[in-house]
């Protein structure tokens, strides 16, 4: 079955099997991202039992962070060249693994090794292909099928959290992590349900796919010990990665990538610090994993309702805007933050962060969809992802440094709001510039009224009729399309 659908090109079904996708990657989001929410409330335990500071305890969570979108691209290889179900399947065995092996350490660099290492490694092996699998299998209900998918990250949080406090009460820290890493095994079930599926589009270039399909057979007819072999490989290699990433050069996915960066260093902290900070305030440890639980649910309803939303006709073509605004209201509930000192205050602060946090965390592949295209998403996604890393690995330990510096999660918190209230900024400057020059160009296209060819990547024309370079001079071409004349 799945050589017969690998085979056959067709157009995004918006339905039928889809919807097992749906359900596949909402479990997927369960076993990957809830897990890793619900590191935070191991973390005074942690803290407790190998008596260290903030700072050395944060880099549990973020290691696993860090390597879970550090290696997303290596899961859009596997994904690729392989399939989705076999990384699927091999994530799922190696973050059981880290789980249980975390279940034995003697010391924090052992759970460096294993839950943080080895866990997020499986982890970056399941997520980026299975939600690039929604949007091959989805168009029209784009939004509203990622919604679905990604809120089993709010109702994993919802369910482990209460679960995860109670495990630990019952069977300690150790107990708990043998218990989740258990669950994580799920994950192969979910692999299993990822049919591949071929669209049309995957063969709008057959001049590039010939080319690298006839490297490939010619590649294998080359004796091993030819000293051709070496050329041909490297030929084939850089052929089929310029095909897969020829997106990196858009300019449009340039500026997603550096919000990407202020946005992820944003938006970790808080799942590691929002129980720490709650017991510091005198939240009883039940009520601080109760905080988390709510933040999960409200993160369902943000998941769902802004995925459906964004889908009406009516604010479908404003999806980036509502991004944006999503991201900027995050950073906003940060800056208020400190001073939530009670569970009557901090139980609505759980609520507007959880929901905004569900509804950009929808969006993002659609955003990335929009800039890329759907048959580069799959490796577009791994590149968003693995720009997370590297924010996801600094952001707790530096707010917990500013913590054990400063006394109080203030300094932390408001960098931490600052940095997507940037992301957010910094996207919507770049949109409004791209309009703008948009318009100018419209402008001299009809003052001129030459025939005008453009073909544009982001707001940058790179082609123009002598007419206008006749009419207007080299300056005008340049400075107004970006091009300089040959």
């Amino acid at each position: 079955m799945a050589k017969v659908n690998r085979a056959r090109s067709t157009s995004p079904p918006d339905g039928g099997w889809g919807w097992m996708i749906v359900a596949g990657c909402f479990l997927v989001t369960i076993c990957t991202r809830a897990v890793t929410r619900c590191i935070s409330i191991f973390f005074v335990e942690f803290q407790t039992y190998f008596t260290q500071d903030y700072a050395q305890t944060a880099w549990i969570h973020s290691i696993v962070d860090c390597v879970t979108m550090l290696c997303a691209p290596l899961g859009s290889v596997v994904s690729n060249h392989l399939s989705c179900q076999v990384g699927i399947m091999l994530g799922g065995l190696l973050a059981s693994a880290g789980l249980i092996l975390g279940s034995f350490a003697t010391s924090l660099k052992h759970l460096y090794l294993t839950l943080g290492v080895l866990t997020g490694l499986g982890f970056a092996l399941c997520y980026s292909p299975a939600i690039a699998m929604v949007g091959k299998y989805f168009n029209r209900r784009k939004a509203l099928a990622y919604g679905i998918a990604m809120s089993g990250s709010g109702i994993g949080t919802f369910i482990l959290a209460p679960v995860v406090q109670l495990l630990i009460e019952q069977f300690s820290w150790r107990g708990a992590l043998l218990i989740l890493g258990g669950f994580v095994l799920n994950l192969c079930v979910c692999g299993a349900l990822m049919r591949p599926i071929t669209l049309k589009e995957d063969h709008t270039t057959p001049e590039q796919n010939h080319v690298c399909r006839t490297q490939k057979e010619d590649f294998k007819r080359v004796s091993p010990y030819s000293s051709l072999t070496k050329e041909w490989a490297q030929t084939c290699l850089c052929c089929c990665l310029q095909q897969e990433y020829r997106f990196l050069l858009m300019s449009d996915f340039v500026v997603l990538a550096i919000s990407v960066l202020f946005m992820a260093y944003g938006c970790s902290p808080l799942f590691v610090y929002l129980v720490p900070y709650a017991l510091s305030v005198g939240v009883s440890h039940q009520q601080a994993a109760f905080l988390m639980s709510i933040l999960g649910v409200i993160d369902i309803i943000g998941n769902i309702t802004f995925g459906w939303l964004t889908n009406r006709r009516c604010l479908k073509n404003y999806q980036y805007v509502c991004y944006l605004f999503a991201v900027g209201m995050d950073g906003l509930c940060y800056l208020c933050l400190p001073m939530l000192q009670s569970l009557p205050l901090l139980v609505p602060f759980s609520c507007t962060f959880g929901y905004f946090d569900g509804a950009y965390v929808t969006l993002i592949p659609v955003v990335t969809a929009e800039i890329v295209g759907t048959t580069s998403l799959s490796s577009a996604l791994g590149v968003v992802y693995f720009l997370h890393a590297v924010p996801y690995l600094v952001s707790p330990p530096i707010a917990g440094w500013l913590v054990d510096t400063t006394g109080s999660y203030t300094a932390a918190f408001l960098l931490c709001g600052f940095s997507m209230i940037f992301s957010s900024v910094l996207l919507g400057f770049a949109r409004l510039v791209k309009r703008m020059r948009k318009t100018q160009l419209q402008f001299i296209a009809k003052e001129s009224d030459p025939k005008l060819q453009l073909w544009t990547n982001g707001a940058v024309a790179y082609s123009v009729t002598r007419e206008l370079d006749q009419k207007h001079g080299e300056s005008v071409a340049t400075t107004v399309l970006g091009y300089s004349p040959t």
